[in-house]
């Protein structure tokens, strides 16, 4: 055993961190024809079935899910420990409330982050002394709004869609982190939390290239024991959704005619799991089936910034009263953005 420990401290990290992306990409591409193989070729489960679909969607997304996890939070925890607290602190406290706000929001719009990254995002921003509101309008538009999703935006439905789109996800971030920064919520972060600031401002260490990685795995690997089977059930639960309610239906719901259309949508959406870039063909979709544009953006702002699985993460920084007035906030500017659409652009 000795000489194996030996063997593996002679190998370089830089190397096991290739061999593990080498991984992670494999196990990626594999993801969606395993997927299928196991629901409609070892089953025997019929293609376009309620329970071929909803099983799966079930068996593509949670490796998906659980690989997103362990390479953007690997790969975000690494990325941190470059960024010196003072740094972020001087580029957004110093701005002051409303600027720092604006900037955070504007900030996550060029970032590549997703929902995954809540956690290391979330204690990275308070290490820095970062104010929860201006951590809280990073955290809504990073995922809402990203680069990737108005390029597609702007090439399926045109500019001004696209920069509608921007408008309205950076409104809602920015409103969202002041409401939020306004109320003095500090005390409902969890106590680690601040535990990790506090021990983390009286060290002045510069670690290597080999503790970074060391660390960063380490991270994710705490982060991923504690999550994944509330990850698991989140997606089994938009799994049900994905097979058994018909687009047919999100539709009706989300038509002229139904005064509850936004909300009805919004309640669909939160449970589902996605990107915004990955949203985009199922809005095209729902628009080609008559679903008017405010619903349609709401219904993609749901899956995006209130998805299950980013609650659930989140749930490892946040007290439960956070938690919900966090959901209750982002939910009452997309149901105003999703209005404002139906209103003015349908």
């Amino acid at each position: 055993m000795s000489a194996l420990v030996q063997a593996r401290q002679r190998v370089p990290v830089w190397a096991l961190a290739a061999v593990g992306a080498v991984a992670w990409l494999v196990a990626w591409f594999v993801t969606l024809p395993l997927a299928n193989w196991a629901a409609f070729e070892a089953l025997g489960l019929e293609r376009g079935s309620h329970i071929g679909d909803a099983l799966a969607f079930f068996l593509l997304d949670v490796p998906k899910v659980l690989l997103l996890l362990t390479g953007i939070v690997t790969l975000v925890s690494f990325l941190r420990s470059f960024v010196s607290p003072e740094r972020v602190r001087r580029a957004l406290v110093g701005r002051g409330a409303l600027s720092g706000t604006v900037a955070a929001a504007g900030f996550g719009i060029v970032t590549p982050f997703c929902s995954c990254s809540a956690v290391p995002l979330f204690i990275g921003f308070v290490e820095a002394g970062v104010p929860l509101g201006v951590t809280f309008a990073f955290l809504v538009s990073s995922p809402m709004v990203n680069e990737v999703a108005l390029v597609l935006l702007w090439g399926l439905f045109g500019p001004g869609v696209a920069l509608a789109y921007m408008a309205a996800g950076l409104s809602v971030a920015v409103v969202s982190g002041l409401v939020i920064g306004r109320l003095g919520l500090e005390r409902y972060v969890e106590d680690y939390v601040w535990q990790i600031h506090a021990g983390d401002s009286v060290l002045d260490i510069r670690p290597t290239f080999d503790d970074r990685v060391r660390d960063a795995w380490r991270s994710t690997v705490e982060i991923l024991r504690k999550v994944w089977p509330f990850v698991v059930a989140g997606i089994a639960v938009g799994a049900l959704i994905h097979g058994f309610v018909p687009t047919d239906l999100v539709v009706s719901l989300g038509g002229r005619d139904n005064p509850l259309a936004v909300p009805a949508v919004v309640v669909l959406g939160v449970p589902l799991y996605s990107n915004a870039a990955g949203m985009i063909p199922i809005v095209e979709a729902l628009l080609g089936k008559g679903l008017p544009l405010g619903s349609a953006l709401a219904f993609m702002m749901a899956v995006t910034a209130l998805s299950i699985p980013e609650l659930v993460i989140l749930r490892r920084v946040m007290k439960p009263r956070l938690i919900a007035l966090f959901v209750g906030v982002v939910a009452t500017g997309i149901l105003l953005v999703g209005y404002g659409f139906n209103l003015f652009l349908s």
